[in-house]
This record gives C-alpha cells, sequence and structure tokens, in this order.
C-alpha cells in the first residue's frame, strides 16, 4: 500500500512538472462544449479526472476486502474462544478422569470370588468338602 501511495505521489509531482513546462493556450472540445485554457490546467485537470474515476471504480472491491477482512477476524475471535472453552472442558474431563481412575483401578485389583458352579449354588453348599480320605 505504501509502495503504491510513493508513486502516486511521484507521477503527481512528474504530471505537475510536464504541465508547469508545457505552458502554451489550448483549445479543448467536447461535443458543444469548448473551453480554451493553458495547457498546464488541462493537463491537471485530465489528471485529476483520470484519479477520480480510478478511485470510483476501484472502491467496490476495497469496500468488499475490508468487510472480508472484518468477518475473517469475528470469524478467527470466535474460534479462539471456542478453543479456550474447549481447553477447559478437556481439563474438567481429565480432572474427573483422574477422579475415577483409581476408584477403577482399586476394583480390579480386588481379588475375585472364586468360581462356585451351579450344582453348589443349586444344593446350598457354600463351604468346600472335605477331602476323602
Amino acid at each position: 500500500m505504501q509502495l503504491m501511495l510513493i508513486a502516486g505521489i511521484v507521477f503527481a509531482i512528474g504530471a505537475v512538472v510536464f504541465a508547469l513546462q508545457n505552458n502554451s493556450a489550448v483549445v479543448v472540445t467536447l461535443a458543444l462544449w469548448n473551453f480554451e485554457g493553458s495547457l498546464a490546467v488541462v493537463l491537471l485537470v485530465a489528471v485529476g479526472v483520470g484519479v477520480l474515476i480510478t478511485g470510483l471504480v476501484s472502491t467496490p472491491s476495497v469496500i468488499r476486502g475490508q468487510w472480508s477482512a472484518s468477518r475473517l477476524r469475528r470469524q478467527v475471535a470466535e474460534l479462539e474462544r471456542e478453543a479456550v472453552e474447549q481447553q477447559a472442558r478437556n481439563a474438567v474431563l481429565a480432572a474427573e478422569l483422574e477422579r475415577l481412575t483409581p476408584a477403577t483401578t482399586a476394583a480390579a485389583e480386588a481379588p475375585e470370588k472364586p468360581y462356585v458352579g451351579l450344582r453348589t449354588l443349586l444344593a446350598g453348599d457354600d463351604q468346600e468338602k472335605p477331602p476323602a480320605g
């Protein structure tokens, strides 16, 4: 952007120097309109009209670009906020998992009761029979 501004200033200075060196009288005719004036004035008006037309033509794309950049900045801010919320939820879930993991591990390490069998359960014999001997 700064490079374009510098180029525009250099062009404007060149146009002014060129216009000042060419100050003879000229007649400009456009359809039914006649204008007699200095070549310098005619050249400066032509440059001014060109700048005005360029500005009018480029304005919609500049505005569209600014709207797009603004929308993208809002979207980035929203995504960053969601990322922070997700990290907070992850931390809460990690703490919950840590709290539940030792209880689960302790229950898993407890000795299991031996398999009794269906006959033993139906017969009601809870104790083992002594070995025959």
